[in-house]
C-alpha cells in the first residue's frame, strides 16, 4: 500500500506542476462531450479522477454518474465536484437501475445530450494534456468513430518466441507488432507506446478505460445485453462493431495512469475463467463471424494457452482447479448453444426510475 500511495503521489505532483502550463493555453475550455462513468462504492477513488479531471483545464459539456453504490458517499462526491467546477459542466447523477459495467453505461449514453460520448472508468489519472489530445484526435480526423488514452501502466509487451508462435498462428500473419490488434479468436492486444510511433495509431479495437466516441457512430444502446456484471470484453465487442464503419485509433500522448482498484469478483478465478471464455466465443462468432471449425480449433489452443503457461509459477497450481472448474462450466454453456450464457455477478434490481441531480445553472448549483 506504501508504494502504490507513493506512486500516485508522484503522479498527482506531476500534474499539478504542469496545470498551470496547461490551463493557461486552452483556460476554461469545454468540449461538446458527454462524460460518462459507471461506479461502484468507490467514492475515493472517484473523487481522485474527478479532481485530476478538473487540473485538466478542459472540461466536458456533461457529466453523468451512474451509480450503483450502497450510501450516499459517491452521490457526496459528485455533489462537491459539482460545486467546485460551477455551471461550467451540466453534472447529472443517477442510482444505477442495475448494476454492471456495460448496462450503466448504456444507462448513462441515454441520459446523454451532446454529439461525443466518453467512457472512462472512475478509478483513472490524467496525465498532463491528456484530455486536448484525447480531443484533438478525434476532431482532426472525421473518419475516425473512437479513439482511446494511452495507459502507462499497462501497456503491449514485445512477445516471446513461445507467444509470437502463437499470434502467428491465430493471426495467419507474421507481424513485427501485433499492438492494437485483434486477432484470431477475439484475442485483443494493448497499444505499444514506443517514441518512433505517431501521436495518433490506427487499431482495431480500443477499451472502455478512457475512450472518446462519436455518438453518431455508436449502436443504440452501445453495449449488448449479453455483457452482464463485471461485462469482461464488452468493449472490445463495442469498439469491434464502431470499427466496421470507422477508424479507430489510439492517441498514444493522451495519457493516463489506472489505479485498478480491488474489488471481490477480481478474486473469483472461477468466474473470471468462465466469463473469459464465453464471451470471447459470443465476440468471436457473433461479431467477428467465426463460426468455421478451425476458429474453434485456434479458441481451443488460445485457452489452453492461458491455462498451462503461468504454471510455471509454483503459485499459479493453487489457482488451477478454480480455474479448470470455470472453463469447464463455460464449455457447457457454449455446447449448450443458450442464446444467454448466464449473468455472471448477480445483477441487484434497483429502483426503475432512477433520481436524477439535474444540470448545474448559475443560480441553482446541483440540485
Amino acid at each position: 500500500m506504501e508504494t502504490e500511495t507513493r506512486v500516485l503521489n508522484v503522479l498527482d505532483n506531476r500534474l499539478q506542476d504542469s496545470v498551470d502550463e496547461a490551463s493557461q493555453s486552452r483556460p476554461g475550455m469545454i468540449l461538446p462531450v458527454s462524460a460518462v462513468i459507471p461506479t461502484l462504492n468507490r467514492a475515493d477513488a472517484l473523487r481522485r479522477t474527478l479532481e485530476s479531471l478538473t487540473r485538466q483545464g478542459i472540461l466536458p459539456a456533461e457529466l453523468v454518474i451512474i451509480d450503483g453504490s450502497n450510501g450516499d458517499n459517491t452521490r457526496t462526491v459528485v455533489e462537491e465536484w459539482s460545486v467546485s467546477v460551477g455551471p461550467k459542466c451540466r453534472v447529472v447523477w443517477q442510482r444505477a437501475k442495475q448494476l454492471g459495467a456495460a448496462v450503466q453505461r448504456n444507462q448513462g449514453v441515454a441520459a446523454a445530450t451532446q454529439p461525443f460520448v466518453w467512457f472512462f472508468d472512475d478509478d483513472i489519472l490524467f496525465e498532463p494534456e491528456c484530455v486536448e489530445r484525447l480531443w484533438r484526435a478525434i476532431e482532426d480526423d472525421q473518419a475516425i468513430g473512437g479513439v482511446n488514452a494511452m495507459i502507462t501502466n499497462q501497456q503491449y509487451s514485445r512477445p516471446g518466441r513461445v507467444s509470437r508462435t502463437l499470434f502467428r498462428i491465430l493471426d495467419g500473419k507474421n507481424l513485427d507488432s501485433y499492438a492494437g490488434k485483434c486477432i484470431g479468436p477475439a484475442l485483443n492486444l494493448l497499444p505499444e507506446d514506443a517514441p518512433n510511433l505517431a501521436s495518433v495509431v490506427p487499431v482495431d479495437w480500443l477499451n472502455a478505460t478512457c475512450t472518446l466516441y462519436r455518438r453518431a457512430a455508436l449502436p443504440s444502446p452501445p453495449f449488448e445485453s449479453h455483457f452482464t456484471g463485471y461485462s469482461m470484453m464488452e468493449d472490445l465487442a463495442l469498439s469491434l462493431r464502431v470499427g466496421q464503419r470507422s477508424k479507430l485509433a489510439n492517441a498514444r500522448t493522451a495519457r493516463i495512469y489506472h489505479d485498478s482498484q480491488p474489488a471481490e469478483y477480481k478474486s473469483d478465478e472461477s468466474m473470471l475463467a468462465e466469463m473469459e471464455l464465453v464471451n470471447r466465443h459470443y465476440v468471436m462468432t457473433r461479431i467477428l463471424g467465426g463460426t468455421k471449425a478451425i476458429d474453434y480449433f485456434k479458441l481451443a489452443l488460445l485457452e489452453l494457452f492461458g491455462v498451462t503457461t503461468p504454471l510455471i509459477s509454483p503459485s499459479a497450481w493453487s489457482r488451477l482447479p478454480a480455474i479448470v472448474v470455470g472453463k469447464v462450466r463455460g464449455a457447457i454453456r457454449i455446447l449448450g448453444g443458450s442464446r444467454d450464457e448466464g449473468t455472471f455477478i448477480e445483477e441487484s434490481s434497483l429502483p426503475t426510475t432512477p433520481t436524477a441531480i439535474s444540470t448545474n445553472s448559475p443560480s441553482s448549483g446541483l440540485r
